[in-house]
């Protein structure tokens, strides 16, 4: 069973066929895009094929994504979840982003430490890395204000429109 995360303001679910538009909404707009690492999508099925992405890793326990809802409203803002997710290392990335109407809220910082505790308590994770493009000064700036340490430069590791980017590493260990 998928597991559903809720806050105070927001409802992190799983991320459905219903959901298509809402996807193709967020995934297609180039301000999201922007420090993400892919292109933005141009068509519906690719919003489809991305939520089967999303079913695909977390049934082959190799991530999982979480809608983000906000209580009031039944339509999703953005995504958030852990790629790179090794059960066995008891580590994995964060990922996340929200549309541009919804910036500068606090739903980031409030979805990514609930799935921060989801991580550390449930998965038993001991190790949340995340990768940010260093140009992404919000996000470089949400990650250190939330205990994530920068451990250094991954050089040219991000393509993005046909051009290298550096970007930052982060972690956050678990030590509770």
């Amino acid at each position: 069973m998928f597991p559903v995360l809720e806050t105070d303001r927001l409802l992190l679910r799983e991320i459905t066929c219903e959901d298509r538009s809402d996807i193709f909404a967020c995934f297609s707009n180039k301000q999201v895009t922007m420090y993400y690492g892919q292109e933005a999508l141009e068509h519906m099925d690719q919003a489809q094929a991305l939520i089967d992405f999303f079913s695909r890793s977390y049934a082959e326990k190799r991530g999982i994504r979480w809608g983000i809802e906000r209580k009031e409203a039944k339509n999703l803002i953005g995504t958030i979840g852990f790629n790179q997710w090794s059960p066995k290392h008891r580590r994995a990335e964060v990922g996340y982003e929200l549309l541009p109407e919804s910036w500068r809220n606090g739903y980031a910082s409030e979805a990514i430490s609930a799935v921060l505790r989801f991580g550390f308590h449930e998965l038993k994770l001991n190790r949340i890395g995340a990768v940010v493009f260093k140009e992404n000064v919000a996000s470089n700036h949400l990650l250190t204000k939330l205990g994530f340490q920068q451990e250094g430069i991954l050089r040219d590791y991000m393509v993005q429109d046909g051009k290298a980017h550096d970007t930052y590493i982060y972690s956050l260990l678990n030590r509770i």
